[in-house]
């Protein structure tokens, strides 16, 4: 507890106003995103390895994208942090936190830590976190929010117990709609809506669903919600609840501010609207759709010409599972395959891997993805006002010389 203290009082200075250069936090260097305005101070908070920072309250902090090139799983000192309400929590005791169970249930249930690992049968399951934003600023025309690059993401191997096994013990009745979750941040002012979230009863009850104590082995990171959170496996990061302290299971559907007017996105196959229009009707945000980096090289880099280039990156989905990814080194003109690496699961990152050989010149790369199910991205950006979901085929530009 001792050093969790420490970190707590860091973050407690934090909260109050304090600088880059305080105990709270110790600047590294600038990041520069590639966009207008990216320019970025790199920033290690406690807990973490110097990250990106977009806001300091609540804490948004981004992953360098060179951290997804060193492996599958992202290490828990370079995951990404994303709060929504500023009263983030500086003191929790692990041996009494309790996650209460209640609403339309038979029994009532409050829950410690211990109670999790040692009374139901623990699951484990490698899944991509990201962001509903992640990628916002590449947004062309610009949309309001965090303007982030492609850092709000991240991939670890999730330990817990299933939300459907503590449900079970707490006995659903029929009358379920929805099952509701909330944690520990809290608004600053009266007039801020708490941030909770719901999902369909069926959902909740999927069995893949997860109440999760641990991450890559290890404790839950403080600010990626110790010590237990909600893992929703290929669903967008507003549904991964942090600091998970209260589920309730309602008889109608949820209709508080983060669910029936935040995060939501055109109601439609694309989740897209025509810039600048306003859609018709939205719907919540929902599944992952289908996602392809290059990792190995960054845009703008130089490499040798005429011979062999080792190119590889990651690619991902809401949990169909990647079957193929394809690669162009002409701008599109032409493809061809990669080769996919270890299978860690159908909502993990998968690698690939390809080798080219250029001729001296400029080159823009594009790596496409393809899940199981034949869905892909799209050539061009689509574009929708909260900036979320960005799915597009991904350029490099590199030199050969």
């Amino acid at each position: 507890m001792f050093d969790r203290r420490r970190m707590l009082q860091s973050l407690s200075g934090l909260a109050i106003g304090a600088t880059a250069s305080s105990r709270a936090v110790k600047a590294a260097e600038q990041a520069v995103l590639p966009f207008a305005n990216g320019d970025r101070p790199l920033v290690q908070y406690p807990g973490k390895r110097p990250l990106i920072v977009l806001t300091s309250r609540p804490p948004q902090l981004e992953t360098p994208f060179s951290v997804f090139n060193d492996g599958l799983l992202t290490p828990n000192d370079a995951f990404f942090v994303r709060y929504h309400l500023a009263d983030i929590p500086l003191e929790i005791d692990p041996d009494a936190h309790r996650i209460k169970i209640e609403g339309k249930v038979d029994t009532p249930l409050s829950l410690s830590i211990a109670d999790l690992k040692t009374g139901f049968e623990p699951v484990e399951l490698v899944a991509a976190h990201q962001c509903s934003g992640n990628s916002r600023g590449f947004f062309e025309p610009r949309v309001a929010g965090g303007q982030l690059g492609n850092g709000a993401m991240g991939n670890a191997r999730w330990k817990g117990v299933p939300l459907k096994a503590v449900l079970d013990k707490a006995g659903v009745q029929k009358s379920a709609v929805q099952v509701s979750f909330s944690g520990l941040d809290g608004p600053v002012l009266s007039t801020t809506p708490k941030f909770v979230k719901a999902l369909d009863i069926d959902h909740a009850r999927d069995g893949e669903v997860m109440i999760a104590y641990a991450m890559n082995g290890e404790d839950l990171p403080w600010l990626n919600g110790f010590p237990v959170r909600l893992v929703v496996p290929g669903y967008y990061g507003t549904y991964w609840m942090k600091h998970l302290n209260e589920i309730t299971v309602l008889d109608k559907v949820f209709d508080g501010f983060w669910m029936k007017t935040a995060y939501r996105v055109p109601a439609n196959p694309c989740a897209c609207t025509e810039p600048g229009k306003p859609p018709a009707a939205t719907t919540q945000i929902g599944r992952f759709n289908v996602r392809s980096f290059i990792t190995s090289h960054l845009d703008g880099a130089t490499v040798k010409a005429d011979s062999d280039l080792a190119l590889r990156g990651i690619a991902f989905d809401g949990g169909e599972g990647i079957s193929d990814v394809l690669v162009s080194w002409d701008g599109g003109r032409s493809w061809q395959g990669a080769t996919l690496g270890e299978n860690l699961g159908k909502y993990s990152f998968r690698e690939w891997k390809t080798t080219l050989r250029l001729p001296k010149g400029q080159h823009e790369l594009k790596v496409r993805a393809i899940n199981s199910i034949g869905q892909s991205q799209p050539d061009k950006p689509l574009w929708n006002p909260p900036g979320y979901m960005r799915n597009v085929v991904e350029t490099t530009r590199v030199t050969s010389a």
